[in-house]
């Protein structure tokens, strides 16, 4: 048979359905289905994300229309009787110092131990450390919450006291008396909540880094730290960002655990070791089940705020991500 008569070969029916299929043309029952159940399935999500502003956004109108006071800026939450007066400032403060003292603390942490998992410890040790690690995201927000305020709280007071000595003077880590139930408190909680999650996902990150890089380094020379400086930690660092940012999300969050050790008050300390504070989460907590309906509208006015610095958050990682598109591995 020569060329000829090959090329003039009808193609047959499977070559046809491939073709159709890579095309993104298709033919067949199954391929219809899956496409309809994954677009209604991305535009479901959509129309919840949709459903659930506009449900925040309606309630939150009628709570801060009856607001006699600046919603943003006043230091007081009273959204009963018949002037009610809240704002967020407080609880904003709250949440954001809380969510970066985690993140100054867990992030740093958990990248060293993802690093000693995937390319210092034995394949024994590193699969035991990576259950443990894997076990400690299972535990539930309110036995944190139980741990922090039976064991954490009675045992921070020689850390404060030191800190107080060391570095009262700069009026962040004053200290008089009292219990350590405080922001930074919260924070220390927060960052080993959230210490399983960033250290999870960033060494599976790390585990993906590309070998013959690796290898290619050591066969110059290069030492086990200047590896992972020049070949693990660029290909990962997209990955440490996300790790990173589902960390925050979950510290942003995060309610039993924190109204569990806070002391809540609606003061803003100058020292992070002052008691008192308050998050978004916490405060919508502890005051919904007794607040009228005006007043779960200026909870749920607060929970609207916390949504969109969520959103922002998220999209300021994604807009960081896009910029280090060259360290996604994709050309590994």
């Amino acid at each position: 048979m020569n060329s000829s008569s090959l090329s003039d070969t009808p193609p047959t029916p499977a070559s046809t359905d491939n073709f159709a299929s890579i095309s993104g043309k298709s033919v067949r029952p199954g391929d219809r289905i899956f496409l309809g159940l994954s677009r209604g399935s991305g535009i479901a999500l959509l129309v919840i994300m949709a459903a659930i502003a506009a449900f925040l956004t309606y309630r939150s109108v009628l709570a801060i229309s009856g607001d006699k006071a600046n919603f943003f800026t006043t230091l007081d939450w009273n959204a009963t009787g018949t002037e009610p007066k809240f704002g967020i400032a407080v609880l904003a403060f709250g949440t954001v110092v809380s969510s970066v003292i985690a993140m100054a603390i867990a992030v740093p942490v958990a990248v060293g131990i993802a690093l000693f998992i995937s390319h210092y410890a034995p394949r024994k040790l590193a699969s035991t450390l990576g259950y443990v690690i894997d076990l400690l995201a299972a535990v539930p927000s309110i036995v944190y919450g139980l741990w922090g305020a039976l064991f954490l709280v009675p045992h921070l007071t020689g850390l404060y006291g030191w800190l107080d000595d060391y570095l009262g003077w700069t009026g962040i880590f004053e200290y008089g008396d009292g219990a350590a139930r405080s922001l930074f408190t919260v924070g220390i909680l927060l960052a080993i909540m959230i210490l399983p999650i960033v250290t999870s996902v960033s060494r599976e990150v790390f585990l993906q880094a590309p070998k013959m890089h690796e290898e290619a380094a050591l066969a110059l020379g290069a030492t086990r730290w200047e590896v992972i400086r020049m070949s693990v930690l660029p290909f990962g660092r997209s990955g440490i960002i996300s790790a990173s940012m589902l960390g925050l999300g979950r510290a942003l969050g995060e309610t039993m655990a924190v109204a569990t050790v806070l002391s809540p008050s609606f003061l803003i300390g100058k020292s992070l070791l002052d008691p008192g504070g308050g998050t978004f989460a916490q405060n919508i907590a502890s005051k919904f089940s007794e607040a009228d309906e005006f007043g779960q509208d200026a909870l749920i006015a607060s929970g609207l705020v916390l949504f969109v610095i969520t959103l922002l958050v998220n999209g300021a990682a994604r807009l960081i991500i896009a910029r280090r598109k060259e360290y996604s591995g994709a050309a590994a």
